[in-house]
């Protein structure tokens, strides 16, 4: 059985075709476009190259074709993506604007270029359906919530690849296999004391997690994700008042208020130098105020989730560190971690800095680990469709 993910950004479309040997993904082959302005054209360069390198004969050589979507209102889980699924991306692109207008026109194009190929749809809101009522509710009226307003979370299929490999690493195989399994059987009890993680998934889209026993009970993003943390270009969390303020104050309309909060704030608002943490630490380095000042509150606001949610946790067996800047920044995994001991985590300056990935980089006295684990979303994509179609459900 082989899958391809289709991973569709703004001005981007990548791809990854996996062979699944019972539940056991294995990475074929990878590529993909930058700077995108015709999906179509893409899609139609990759399915070429799929073909020409003999990893793809015709159609009939996959099973499905993954995508790993955001944001469908009230359509989420891992979903047959028939046309119902495009419009609901559609519907809900106002919240999303950057990534379901992508994923609605890959869906259209992979439903007219392979009629006879199921899609599948992974929503990153699904990691998220089981958090408790109060943790997505915000404070408005009824009428609101069931207008859609509630906290949906994202980043689910990184977050739960955390789930399943932090178990694996901290020797919680029933952990692990309650996470691995989530999807099809839902939350299960597992024997013994609870195993508590916070994964934090930092990159050019950023959030924090909570997870226990392989399931998360809490998230840093809501309604969209321009919410929670600074984002490279995206506020991030804002009292609700500042948007009418800003308008009256600074004569915008709303439509400039949306696009600077969504374009223009965030890291590259707050260093006035780049929305990319290598430019932005380059800078600070240099004696930029404006750049250190975005690190301080990047680090501050990641800090506070954490902190949240060792609290609802209850402690903290594991802290788990994802996506580019997550893996590739010691010194911000330090900034993370400083003063911690009074809390049990202590990391190790020199681990940090030279273990290799997987490997605990917390001091030996610390009673919280300290992991990097390298992102793998579309393993899960494609486990998760593969999964999906062998339950022979009929297919759009």
């Amino acid at each position: 059985m082989q899958i391809l993910v289709a991973n569709l950004g703004s001005t981007s479309f990548k791809y990854r075709l996996f062979a699944l040997e019972g539940d056991q993904p294995r990475l074929l082959t990878r590529g993909g476009s930058e700077r995108v302005t015709d999906y179509g054209a893409a899609i139609s360069r990759a399915l070429t190259e799929l073909s020409e390198d003999g990893h793809l004969r015709d159609a009939s050589d996959l099973a499905g074709v993954g995508f790993k979507t955001v944001l469908g209102g009230e359509i989420s889980g891992c979903v047959f993506a028939d046309e119902s699924v495009e419009q609901a991306l559609r519907d809900t692109a106002d919240l999303a604007p950057a990534h379901n207008p992508p994923y609605a026109e890959g869906l259209r194009i992979f439903r007219e270029r392979l009629p006879g190929v199921p899609r599948i749809a992974l929503f990153e809101t699904a990691f998220y359906q089981w958090i408790s009522d109060a943790a997505r509710r915000y404070a408005v009226p009824e009428a609101w919530f069931k207008a859609g307003i509630r906290r949906y979370g994202f980043h689910g299929a990184s977050h739960k690849f955390v789930a399943e490999r932090s178990s694996e690493l901290l020797g919680r195989q029933d952990v692990a296999d309650v996470a691995k399994r989530l999807y099809l059987d839902g939350p299960k009890e597992v024997a013994g004391a609870p195993l508590r993680v916070i994964s934090c998934h930092l990159g050019g889209s950023s959030s924090v997690t909570a997870i226990r026993n392989g399931v998360a009970i809490g998230t840093s993003m809501g309604l969209s994700p321009q919410s929670g943390l600074p984002q490279s270009n995206r506020v991030g969390d804002l009292d609700s008042a500042a948007i009418p303020c800003a308008i009256r104050r600074l004569g915008l309309t709303l439509e400039q208020t949306e696009k600077q909060l969504v374009k223009e704030s965030g890291l590259l608002g707050l260093s006035g130098v780049s929305n990319d943490l290598r430019d932005i630490k380059a800078a600070a380095d240099a004696g930029n105020p404006g750049a250190q000042r975005a690190i301080d509150v990047f680090v501050h606001s990641i800090r506070h989730w954490i902190g949240a949610f060792w609290l609802e946790l209850g402690g903290c067996d594991a802290l788990v560190f994802t996506a580019g800047i997550g893996e590739n920044n010691p010194w911000l995994r330090e900034a993370v971690c400083a003063g911690l001991s009074g809390l049990g985590l202590q990391i190790s300056p020199a681990r940090n800095t030279t273990a290799p990935a997987e490997i605990n980089l917390a001091a030996s006295d610390s009673a919280t680990r300290v992991l990097v684990i390298p992102a793998n979303e579309e393993l899960v994509v494609a486990r998760e469709a593969a999964r999906l179609l062998g339950s022979l459900k009929p297919v759009s």
